[in-house]
């Protein structure tokens, strides 16, 4: 076994590896392969909304953690509770329900589904 040291988004972890043995030598082909056709472009993610704008006594809904936005449960103008959910963002597989920190009106929504987002990045601003 061997130890690594890897640093993933910030985060250091230590790894253990295990050495197998090496797979039996393949003979290259008599001829090379086709090239595979050139693979089509995917969708591009939905048009970012404008950046968010936080003013005196609005609350910022910022992203706890570096992910992409799944579903956006709320809409400028709905009224919300502390605790309601506002978006789901997914993180390393998991879907993660984003919370109303206060009471209070949504004044934007400043992410679109699809689209990815970094820690701190403010999501949705309520008033």
């Amino acid at each position: 076994m061997k130890k690594f040291n890897i640093t993933v988004n910030g985060t250091a972890f230590e790894v253990e590896v295990e050495e197998v043995k090496a797979a039996p030598a393949v003979k290259p082909a008599a001829k090379p392969a086709a090239a595979p056709a050139p693979a089509a472009k995917p969708a591009a993610p939905a048009a970012a909304p404008a950046p968010a704008q936080v003013g005196a006594g609005d609350t910022a809904v910022s992203a706890p953690m570096p992910g992409k936005v799944v579903k956006i449960v709320a809409e400028a103008g709905q009224k919300v509770k502390k605790g309601d959910v506002v978006l789901i963002l997914e993180a390393m597989k998991m879907q993660n329900e984003i919370s109303a920190p206060a009471d209070g009106t949504v004044k934007s929504i400043n992410v679109a589904a699809g689209q990815g987002v970094k820690i701190g990045e403010v999501m949705a601003v309520i008033g």
